[in-house]
């Protein structure tokens, strides 16, 4: 499953609260570079690995410009958990009515050990300062991922 978003398309606004209860939206970053990645889950082995990397790399994805926003069906609660115990300098965005999931097209049918399920597929998007899609990384290098971002932004600059 992918996103029908396309790359060069206007981002889908969004609003939301974050991991403390405070409103969030994409015009928030309007003027920045931000990177939108969408997780299935805190604290689940995958999705602690691609954050924590991003946290790792924090510094020079600000460095490149770029702001950092997580989103997953999470409570803000379970969010505050996830960003207290990993030290993610970043906001999360709690999506447990799944627009955010929705409207970015990442939720859909999962499979794992023979068993379907619904759930968000790790996606990410990249939007430059107008609020347009520059880049789309869908199943991200969890390992790698700050790294895959500036290395593609680089490539889109020429």
């Amino acid at each position: 499953m992918a996103t029908s978003l396309t790359e060069g398309q206007k981002a889908p606004d969004f609003k939301g609260k974050d991991q403390d209860g405070k409103p969030i939206a994409l015009k928030d970053y309007k003027g920045k570079k931000l990177v939108l990645f969408f997780y299935s889950e805190d604290g689940s082995p995958t999705c602690t690995i691609e954050a924590c990397n991003l946290r790792d790399n924090y510094a020079l994805l600000k460095k490149n410009g770029f702001e950092v926003v997580g989103v997953s069906p999470d409570s803000e609660k379970s969010h505050k958990k996830f960003e207290t115990k990993y030290k993610l300098p970043f906001k999360l965005v709690a999506d447990e009515s799944h627009e955010l999931v929705n409207k970015y097209g990442v939720w859909g049918e999962k499979q794992m050990f023979g068993n379907h399920y619904m759930g968000v597929h790790r996606t990410t998007f990249v939007i430059d300062e107008k609020g347009i899609i520059r880049k789309i990384f869908i199943k991200p290098k969890n390992k790698a991922h700050a790294e895959e971002i500036i290395n593609e932004w680089n490539k889109l600059k020429g």
